[in-house]
């Protein structure tokens, strides 16, 4: 089955994107993460690409596959500590990365995850913020086709 990218125009088959093993892995993993936090991945993923080179998807998938299992437990290890990471947390701080960016306080691309988990460790719940991100999330079920979709349309905004 042939797609069209709504970026570029470009032509892609979707049974040759599901045959390569990177870009599988990186659907597989993308499919884990929906709503607004899939977004917020979406652009801290940008953060890994050089100004001269794309981010391949074997790259991509690599990861998302470092991040996921923490985000599903919602819970991190840094420094030998544990520190609870609900969703809202992790959207929290990939916020304050991408802020810290544009500030020009860091500097890309970024090799790894130490700085989205260094920031993960400060983050406090602010009551009220969290039970509304729970309603929220709880309120409006996606489905992963529709989750999906939204993580490619955040990547091309990105």
């Amino acid at each position: 089955m042939k797609t069209r990218c709504p970026c570029c125009g470009t032509t892609l088959s979707l049974d040759a994107l599901v045959a390569h093993d990177g870009a599988r892995d990186a659907l597989n993993a993308a499919f884990k993460v929906s709503g607004e936090l899939g977004a917020a991945i979406i652009k801290y993923l940008g953060l890994f690409r050089s100004e001269t080179r794309e981010l391949s998807l074997d790259r991509v998938s690599k990861l998302l596959n470092e991040l996921v299992p923490d985000i599903q437990a919602q819970r991190i290890l840094h420094d030998r500590r544990t520190y609870d990471a609900p969703v809202a947390a992790w959207v929290w701080a990939i916020d304050q990365v991408l802020t810290a960016r544009s500030q020009g306080r860091l500097k890309t691309p970024l090799k790894g995850h130490g700085y989205l988990y260094t920031i993960l460790t400060t983050w406090r719940p602010n009551t009220g913020a969290v039970i509304a991100h729970e309603q929220q999330s709880q309120g409006s079920v996606q489905s992963k086709t529709v989750s999906a979709v939204l993580a490619l349309e955040a990547m091309k905004n990105a």
